[in-house]
């Protein structure tokens, strides 16, 4: 009977947890990478919204590297939106060369209600057809308004280009947060553009024509704004494209400190999209057997990895120590497939970060050390509501010119 009893609670929740895992085989397997694009014409004019809230020290050089774009000059500007800064922002952007809108407001606060000042500004001017967002601490690509072009000039509602770790070997915390964005922006972008589902929107290195933002305008102003508007614009049936050869790279935080502010943040952020949109968006997408729905359903509703981790493990132990028990190996498939799919996962990450063997060798070993800090994180304070500008160990970079490759 107690075996029995046993036997059902674990096929439950192996059956509840193969989802995520399963998922995120199927997203692994399908991450080969994509053919870059060209534009047929390069008049397409773009305007550059850099938002940034207290980035004197590194706005210079974020402007400098922007202004080194692949596109002719006459075709596209630079505006930073200093928003709510106690600091020389402003000045230090323009003297860079930027032109700066200024928005001080202290109840609408937020990366998003600066965007959505942004948006409004360019969809007034009529000056531009796209609008890119990139953040105050980023590197770009030179070919970032090419790879932009061609997918706009496709068709796309909006694009999205791989969003990496500009410091990876400042500290173990950044190498590990380059194998997980190789995985969660590159190794999903890849996936999910061969899947035709489309893309979703991670907050830097984005793009919108300006049709786009006046038929579906910005209303996200959420701590996760670039998630809760990707959920507006899926929908609405508009669909984001991955630019695979393009790049932002902002800025991790290395110290203990600076990194539980953050991590904070981004997960209260993504819980708040998960509890509001992820079990409606799934029912949606089901119904209307829109494959773009249930595929950012999944996005939002699987664990963030270091929690999935842990429950996969959990439940493969209770497995394992189940058919020891009763011995019976019929079982064992699960870990198996709990443990693999996610492992393989991480490892494709690992391979798409651009560490290196020995380093991703090294880094993984202190895996075990972040996925306890991370669950660690869900019992302290509630994180800040408002835009925090994370406190960063090391300048930004002061160079102009190309940016990451």
């Amino acid at each position: 009977m107690m075996a029995a009893l046993l036997a059902g609670v674990l096929a439950l929740a192996g059956a509840v947890l193969l989802v995520p895992a399963l998922y995120l085989l199927a997203l692994t397997v399908s991450s080969a990478p994509l053919a870059a694009m060209l534009p047929r014409r390069r008049d397409l004019r773009f305007v550059v919204l850099v938002p940034a809230h207290d980035e004197a020290e590194g706005i210079a050089g974020t402007v400098r590297n922007l202004q080194a774009l692949d596109w002719p000059a006459e075709a596209f500007r630079i505006v930073v939106i200093a928003d709510n800064c106690t600091d020389a922002t402003a000045e230090r952007a323009r003297a860079a060369g930027a032109e700066v809108l200024l928005r001080d407001d202290a109840v609408l606060r937020g990366k998003g209600h600066a965007l959505a000042l942004g948006y409004a500004h360019v969809i007034a001017e009529r000056w531009a057809d796209a609008v890119v967002v990139v953040d105050a601490d980023t590197q770009v690509s030179a070919n970032l308004l090419v790879a932009f072009a061609a997918r706009l000039e496709a068709g796309a509602a909006g694009v999205q280009a791989f969003y990496g770790v500009a410091n990876p070997l400042a500290s173990w915390r950044t190498r590990l947060m380059a194998i997980a964005l190789g995985a969660f922006h590159r190794l999903r972008g890849r996936a999910r553009e061969r899947w035709g589902v489309g893309s979703i929107l991670r907050g830097n290195g984005m793009a919108f024509s300006v049709a786009t933002l006046r038929q579906m305008p910005h209303r996200a102003f959420s701590l996760v704004e670039d998630l809760e508007y990707s959920l507006q614009l899926a929908r609405a049936g508009a669909r984001i494209g991955y630019a695979d050869e393009a790049e932002v790279r902002g800025e991790m935080v290395a110290g203990a400190k600076a990194a539980e502010s953050q991590r904070q943040r981004w997960e209260a952020g993504r819980a708040a999209m998960t509890r509001r949109y992820g079990w409606p968006l799934l029912r949606q997408g089901l119904r209307r057997r829109q494959g773009l729905l249930i595929d950012l359903a999944l996005d939002i509703l699987v664990p963030p990895l270091s929690q999935l981790l842990a429950l996969n493990a959990g439940i493969a132990l209770a497995t394992v120590l189940f058919a020891v028990w009763t011995h019976e190996a019929r079982w064992l498939w699960l870990p198996a497939v709990l443990l693999g799919s996610v492992v393989f996962y991480v490892l494709r990450g690992a391979a798409l970060s651009g560490l290196g063997a020995w380093r991703v060798l090294q880094t993984l070993l202190m895996a075990p050390t972040y996925v306890v800090w991370k669950l660690g994180l869900r019992l302290l304070r509630r994180a800040p509501t408002d835009w925090v500008r994370t406190t960063r160990e090391t300048p930004p970079p002061q160079q102009g010119g190309r940016g990451p490759a």
